[in-house]
Protein backbone atom coordinates (compact mmCIF):
# COMPACT_ATOMS: atom_id res chain seq x y z
CA UNK A 1 0.00 0.00 0.00
CA UNK A 2 1.05 3.84 -1.30
CA UNK A 3 0.09 6.23 1.47
CA UNK A 4 0.00 9.69 0.50
CA UNK A 5 -0.27 12.85 2.22
CA UNK A 6 -2.28 15.51 -0.19
CA UNK A 7 -1.83 19.09 1.43
CA UNK A 8 -1.17 23.29 0.75
CA UNK A 9 -3.59 26.11 1.07
CA UNK A 10 -7.25 25.96 1.21
CA UNK A 11 -7.67 27.09 -2.58
CA UNK A 12 -4.38 25.03 -3.91
CA UNK A 13 -6.96 22.69 -5.58
CA UNK A 14 -5.51 19.80 -3.34
CA UNK A 15 -9.09 18.26 -2.58
CA UNK A 16 -10.10 18.32 -6.57
CA UNK A 17 -6.87 16.51 -6.66
CA UNK A 18 -7.56 14.05 -3.89
CA UNK A 19 -11.14 12.93 -5.54
CA UNK A 20 -9.30 11.77 -8.91
CA UNK A 21 -6.84 9.97 -7.04
CA UNK A 22 -9.19 7.60 -5.15
CA UNK A 23 -12.77 7.46 -3.92
CA UNK A 24 -13.90 9.31 -0.91
CA UNK A 25 -14.16 7.40 2.47
CA UNK A 26 -13.69 8.27 6.16
CA UNK A 27 -14.19 12.15 6.30
CA UNK A 28 -13.10 13.78 10.03
CA UNK A 29 -10.58 16.70 10.19
CA UNK A 30 -8.75 14.87 7.74
CA UNK A 31 -10.44 12.77 5.04
CA UNK A 32 -9.07 9.53 3.37
CA UNK A 33 -9.57 8.63 0.00
CA UNK A 34 -8.87 5.00 -1.60
CA UNK A 35 -7.82 3.44 -4.38
CA UNK A 36 -7.39 -0.46 -6.08
CA UNK A 37 -6.89 -1.33 -9.08
CA UNK A 38 -4.92 -4.11 -10.63
CA UNK A 39 -2.93 -4.94 -7.79
CA UNK A 40 -1.94 -0.96 -7.26
CA UNK A 41 -3.52 0.43 -3.32
CA UNK A 42 -3.33 4.18 -2.85
CA UNK A 43 -4.24 5.61 0.67
CA UNK A 44 -4.42 9.67 0.12
CA UNK A 45 -5.15 11.59 3.07
CA UNK A 46 -6.28 15.51 2.86
CA UNK A 47 -5.81 17.56 5.46
CA UNK A 48 -9.42 18.84 5.21
CA UNK A 49 -9.27 20.96 8.34
CA UNK A 50 -6.14 22.89 7.88
CA UNK A 51 -5.04 26.32 7.94
CA UNK A 52 -8.35 26.71 10.70
CA UNK A 53 -6.49 24.05 12.65
CA UNK A 54 -2.77 22.89 12.53
CA UNK A 55 -3.34 19.53 13.95
CA UNK A 56 -4.61 17.94 10.54
CA UNK A 57 -1.63 18.76 9.33
CA UNK A 58 0.66 17.23 11.37
CA UNK A 59 -2.18 13.80 11.37
CA UNK A 60 -2.18 13.42 7.42
CA UNK A 61 2.11 14.14 7.39
CA UNK A 62 1.88 11.01 10.46
CA UNK A 63 -0.31 8.57 8.76
CA UNK A 64 1.74 8.76 4.89
CA UNK A 65 5.24 7.87 3.25
CA UNK A 66 4.43 10.16 0.61
CA UNK A 67 3.54 13.89 0.69
CA UNK A 68 1.91 16.38 -2.65
CA UNK A 69 2.23 19.63 -1.91
CA UNK A 70 -0.16 21.85 -3.67
CA UNK A 71 0.41 25.06 -5.20
CA UNK A 72 -1.81 26.75 -7.53
CA UNK A 73 -1.17 29.10 -10.69
CA UNK A 74 -1.86 32.26 -7.91
CA UNK A 75 1.52 31.03 -6.00
CA UNK A 76 2.75 31.12 -2.62
CA UNK A 77 0.90 32.18 0.32
CA UNK A 78 1.27 31.99 3.97
CA UNK A 79 0.13 28.61 4.03
CA UNK A 80 2.20 26.73 1.47
CA UNK A 81 5.04 28.91 3.32
CA UNK A 82 4.25 27.10 6.87
CA UNK A 83 3.90 23.74 4.90
CA UNK A 84 6.95 23.57 3.45
CA UNK A 85 7.99 24.91 7.31
CA UNK A 86 6.49 21.67 8.79
CA UNK A 87 7.79 19.28 5.91
CA UNK A 88 11.64 20.50 6.37
CA UNK A 89 10.81 19.98 10.70
CA UNK A 90 9.02 16.67 10.08
CA UNK A 91 11.71 15.22 7.71
CA UNK A 92 9.62 14.24 4.87
CA UNK A 93 12.03 12.93 2.43
CA UNK A 94 9.28 11.69 0.01
CA UNK A 95 7.13 14.17 -2.43
CA UNK A 96 6.55 15.86 -5.13
CA UNK A 97 5.39 19.32 -5.81
CA UNK A 98 2.38 19.56 -7.61
CA UNK A 99 1.39 22.58 -9.81
CA UNK A 100 -2.23 22.77 -9.81
CA UNK A 101 -5.11 24.26 -12.07
CA UNK A 102 -2.35 24.55 -14.92
CA UNK A 103 -4.95 25.10 -17.53
CA UNK A 104 -5.81 28.71 -15.50
CA UNK A 105 -2.50 29.90 -16.21
CA UNK A 106 -0.10 30.54 -19.15
CA UNK A 107 2.83 27.99 -19.73
CA UNK A 108 5.27 31.26 -19.30
CA UNK A 109 4.01 31.87 -16.03
CA UNK A 110 3.96 27.96 -15.03
CA UNK A 111 7.78 28.10 -15.53
CA UNK A 112 8.61 31.41 -13.25
CA UNK A 113 6.69 29.52 -10.49
CA UNK A 114 9.09 26.45 -10.99
CA UNK A 115 12.13 28.53 -10.52
CA UNK A 116 10.51 30.13 -7.54
CA UNK A 117 9.87 26.89 -5.63
CA UNK A 118 13.41 26.17 -6.37
CA UNK A 119 14.46 28.75 -4.74
CA UNK A 120 12.20 28.49 -1.53
CA UNK A 121 12.89 25.58 -1.06
CA UNK A 122 16.72 26.26 -1.92
CA UNK A 123 18.46 24.21 2.04
CA UNK A 124 14.90 22.46 2.73
CA UNK A 125 13.93 18.70 2.23
CA UNK A 126 12.12 19.69 -0.94
CA UNK A 127 15.06 21.06 -2.20
CA UNK A 128 15.41 17.81 -4.80
CA UNK A 129 11.97 16.95 -4.50
CA UNK A 130 10.20 16.48 -8.38
CA UNK A 131 7.74 19.33 -9.74
CA UNK A 132 4.93 18.44 -11.91
CA UNK A 133 1.64 20.69 -13.69
CA UNK A 134 -1.18 19.24 -13.44
CA UNK A 135 -4.96 19.63 -14.17
CA UNK A 136 -8.00 17.83 -12.83
CA UNK A 137 -10.41 19.78 -15.39
CA UNK A 138 -8.48 18.88 -18.16
CA UNK A 139 -6.50 15.99 -16.68
CA UNK A 140 -3.03 17.16 -18.01
CA UNK A 141 -0.07 15.31 -15.83
CA UNK A 142 -2.30 13.37 -14.26
CA UNK A 143 -1.32 10.01 -15.43
CA UNK A 144 2.34 11.29 -15.15
CA UNK A 145 2.24 12.26 -11.26
CA UNK A 146 0.50 8.85 -10.67
CA UNK A 147 3.68 6.89 -12.92
CA UNK A 148 5.70 9.13 -10.12
CA UNK A 149 3.60 8.18 -7.07
CA UNK A 150 4.14 4.07 -8.21
CA UNK A 151 7.59 4.49 -8.58
CA UNK A 152 8.14 6.70 -5.20
CA UNK A 153 6.25 3.89 -3.21
CA UNK A 154 8.35 1.19 -4.35
CA UNK A 155 11.51 3.11 -2.66
CA UNK A 156 9.32 3.58 -0.17
CA UNK A 157 8.27 -0.35 0.32
CA UNK A 158 11.91 -0.97 0.34
CA UNK A 159 12.42 1.07 2.95
CA UNK A 160 9.45 -0.33 5.03
CA UNK A 161 10.79 -3.88 4.44
CA UNK A 162 13.63 -3.11 6.90
CA UNK A 163 10.94 -2.61 9.71
CA UNK A 164 9.58 -5.64 9.88
CA UNK A 165 11.43 -7.42 12.05
CA UNK A 166 11.53 -4.22 14.62
CA UNK A 167 9.17 -4.44 17.97
CA UNK A 168 5.38 -3.93 16.50
CA UNK A 169 3.86 -0.56 16.39
CA UNK A 170 0.75 0.76 15.40
CA UNK A 171 -0.58 4.85 15.73
CA UNK A 172 -4.29 4.77 15.99
CA UNK A 173 -5.89 7.44 13.92
CA UNK A 174 -9.96 6.51 14.38
CA UNK A 175 -11.94 4.27 16.82
CA UNK A 176 -15.61 2.96 17.40
CA UNK A 177 -17.66 0.37 18.74
CA UNK A 178 -18.95 -2.55 16.75
CA UNK A 179 -21.73 -4.04 18.08
CA UNK A 180 -21.14 -7.96 18.37
CA UNK A 181 -17.51 -6.89 18.08
CA UNK A 182 -16.57 -4.28 20.56
CA UNK A 183 -13.60 -1.90 20.24
CA UNK A 184 -12.47 -1.43 16.75
CA UNK A 185 -9.78 0.69 15.60
CA UNK A 186 -7.94 1.84 12.69
CA UNK A 187 -4.36 2.99 11.96
CA UNK A 188 -1.20 1.96 10.48
CA UNK A 189 2.31 -0.49 11.56
CA UNK A 190 4.74 2.07 11.82
CA UNK A 191 7.28 -0.84 12.12
CA UNK A 192 7.24 -4.58 13.04
CA UNK A 193 4.58 -7.28 11.95
CA UNK A 194 1.77 -7.63 13.90
CA UNK A 195 -0.92 -11.06 14.31
CA UNK A 196 -4.03 -11.77 15.32
CA UNK A 197 -3.91 -13.30 18.96
CA UNK A 198 -0.81 -10.95 19.90
CA UNK A 199 -1.08 -9.87 23.37
CA UNK A 200 0.23 -6.37 23.46
CA UNK A 201 -0.48 -2.82 25.26
CA UNK A 202 -2.37 0.04 24.51
CA UNK A 203 0.12 3.22 25.25
CA UNK A 204 -0.06 5.83 26.99
CA UNK A 205 -2.87 4.44 29.26
CA UNK A 206 -0.66 0.75 29.61
CA UNK A 207 -3.50 -1.24 29.54
CA UNK A 208 -2.87 -4.96 28.17
CA UNK A 209 -4.83 -6.00 25.13
CA UNK A 210 -4.94 -8.57 22.54
CA UNK A 211 -5.85 -8.35 19.03
CA UNK A 212 -8.96 -10.59 18.13
CA UNK A 213 -8.89 -9.91 14.39
CA UNK A 214 -7.00 -7.81 11.67
CA UNK A 215 -8.04 -6.51 8.54
CA UNK A 216 -6.89 -4.83 6.00
CA UNK A 217 -8.59 -3.17 2.94
CA UNK A 218 -12.27 -5.34 4.29
CA UNK A 219 -10.04 -8.42 4.13
CA UNK A 220 -9.35 -10.54 6.70
CA UNK A 221 -5.81 -11.46 7.12
CA UNK A 222 -3.51 -13.04 9.95
CA UNK A 223 -0.94 -10.98 10.16
CA UNK A 224 0.19 -7.31 9.13
CA UNK A 225 3.50 -5.69 8.14
CA UNK A 226 5.33 -2.36 8.70
CA UNK A 227 3.77 0.47 6.57
CA UNK A 228 0.01 -1.72 6.13
CA UNK A 229 -3.22 0.19 6.72
CA UNK A 230 -4.93 -1.81 9.10
CA UNK A 231 -8.37 -2.15 11.20
CA UNK A 232 -8.09 -4.13 14.42
CA UNK A 233 -10.84 -5.44 16.48
CA UNK A 234 -9.28 -5.43 20.25
CA UNK A 235 -10.41 -7.66 23.09
CA UNK A 236 -9.70 -5.95 26.91
CA UNK A 237 -10.57 -2.35 26.20
CA UNK A 238 -13.52 -0.12 25.53
CA UNK A 239 -13.35 2.26 22.90
CA UNK A 240 -14.12 5.27 25.39
CA UNK A 241 -10.71 4.10 26.91
CA UNK A 242 -9.05 4.87 23.31
CA UNK A 243 -8.04 8.11 21.34
CA UNK A 244 -6.49 9.52 18.23
CA UNK A 245 -2.63 9.31 18.38
CA UNK A 246 -2.37 6.00 21.29
CA UNK A 247 0.41 3.59 20.18
CA UNK A 248 0.18 -0.27 20.32
CA UNK A 249 3.18 -1.46 21.38
CA UNK A 250 4.99 -3.22 24.21
CA UNK A 251 8.12 -0.64 24.01
CA UNK A 252 7.20 2.78 24.65
CA UNK A 253 8.32 5.90 27.63
CA UNK A 254 4.95 7.61 28.75
CA UNK A 255 5.37 10.87 30.57
CA UNK A 256 4.20 14.40 30.75
CA UNK A 257 7.77 16.23 31.08
CA UNK A 258 10.51 16.24 28.23
CA UNK A 259 13.86 17.42 27.87
CA UNK A 260 14.61 17.82 24.14
CA UNK A 261 17.63 17.99 21.84
CA UNK A 262 15.80 20.40 19.42
CA UNK A 263 16.61 22.63 16.08
CA UNK A 264 14.85 25.57 16.15
CA UNK A 265 13.12 26.32 12.65
CA UNK A 266 15.32 29.63 10.78
CA UNK A 267 11.54 30.98 10.02
CA UNK A 268 10.12 30.93 13.37
CA UNK A 269 10.82 33.68 16.64
CA UNK A 270 13.18 32.68 19.31
CA UNK A 271 11.38 30.76 22.15
CA UNK A 272 11.87 32.25 25.57
CA UNK A 273 11.95 30.50 29.00
CA UNK A 274 8.00 30.52 30.24
CA UNK A 275 6.38 30.10 26.57
CA UNK A 276 3.72 28.17 26.16
CA UNK A 277 4.21 25.48 23.45
CA UNK A 278 2.03 22.70 21.74
CA UNK A 279 4.16 19.26 21.42
CA UNK A 280 3.16 16.75 19.02
CA UNK A 281 4.59 13.25 18.89
CA UNK A 282 3.41 11.23 15.94
CA UNK A 283 -0.72 11.91 16.25
CA UNK A 284 -0.51 12.55 20.11
CA UNK A 285 -0.50 16.59 21.24
CA UNK A 286 -0.27 18.43 24.49
CA UNK A 287 0.53 21.99 25.61
CA UNK A 288 4.06 22.43 27.23
CA UNK A 289 5.86 24.97 29.14
CA UNK A 290 9.51 25.91 28.86
CA UNK A 291 10.70 25.53 31.98
CA UNK A 292 14.84 26.05 30.97
CA UNK A 293 16.95 26.47 27.93
CA UNK A 294 20.83 25.36 27.69
CA UNK A 295 22.40 26.81 24.48
CA UNK A 296 26.21 26.12 23.76
CA UNK A 297 26.19 24.63 27.40
CA UNK A 298 24.67 27.52 28.86
CA UNK A 299 21.69 28.59 30.71
CA UNK A 300 20.05 31.46 28.72
CA UNK A 301 16.63 33.00 28.53
CA UNK A 302 15.82 32.42 25.16
CA UNK A 303 17.19 30.41 21.78
CA UNK A 304 17.24 32.12 18.60
CA UNK A 305 15.20 30.63 15.33
CA UNK A 306 17.73 28.73 13.39
CA UNK A 307 19.60 27.49 16.71
CA UNK A 308 20.05 24.36 18.39
CA UNK A 309 19.37 23.78 22.32
CA UNK A 310 18.27 21.76 24.47
CA UNK A 311 14.68 22.53 25.91
CA UNK A 312 13.54 21.18 29.12
CA UNK A 313 9.43 21.41 28.97
CA UNK A 314 6.69 20.76 31.31
CA UNK A 315 3.17 18.94 30.82
CA UNK A 316 0.02 17.76 32.62
CA UNK A 317 -0.76 15.18 29.40
CA UNK A 318 0.58 11.52 29.04
CA UNK A 319 2.57 11.46 26.11
CA UNK A 320 3.83 7.79 24.81
CA UNK A 321 7.52 7.58 22.54
CA UNK A 322 10.39 5.96 21.78
CA UNK A 323 13.67 7.37 21.79
CA UNK A 324 13.72 7.67 17.39
CA UNK A 325 10.36 9.76 17.53
CA UNK A 326 11.01 13.34 16.23
CA UNK A 327 9.01 15.78 18.61
CA UNK A 328 7.31 19.03 16.93
CA UNK A 329 6.73 22.28 18.97
CA UNK A 330 4.44 24.79 17.58
CA UNK A 331 3.20 27.98 18.96
CA UNK A 332 -0.71 28.48 17.98
CA UNK A 333 -0.78 31.88 18.55
CA UNK A 334 2.47 32.91 15.48
CA UNK A 335 1.22 33.57 12.00
CA UNK A 336 4.07 30.85 11.05
CA UNK A 337 3.13 28.00 13.76
CA UNK A 338 5.68 25.41 13.72
CA UNK A 339 8.83 25.87 15.99
CA UNK A 340 11.05 23.19 16.21
CA UNK A 341 11.42 19.62 15.74
CA UNK A 342 13.32 18.09 18.64
CA UNK A 343 13.95 14.32 19.92
CA UNK A 344 14.13 12.82 23.82
CA UNK A 345 17.67 11.40 24.34
CA UNK A 346 16.69 10.34 28.10
CA UNK A 347 15.22 7.19 27.43
CA UNK A 348 15.75 4.60 30.10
Amino acid sequence: MTKVAIIGSEQSGRTALASKLGKKGNVSDVTMYDFSKSGTVLMIVDATGYPKSIKPLVTALNLTDIVLLCIPPTGLDTYTGECIVALDILGCRHGIVVMTKSDLAYQSALAELKKRIRKITAGTVLENWDQIVVSTTTFEGMEELKTMIASTGEKVDEELARLNDLSPRVVIDQVFNVTGIGCVVLGVVKQGTIHAKDKITMMPVDKPIEIRSIQMHDVDVKTAAAGARVGLALKNIQSKDVDRGYVISNNETVTTDFTLNCTLSRFTKHVFVGAMLHLFAGLQSAPVRVEKIIANGDVVDYAESGSECVLTLSGSKNIAYTKSDRFILVNLDEKQRFVAYGFCDQVP
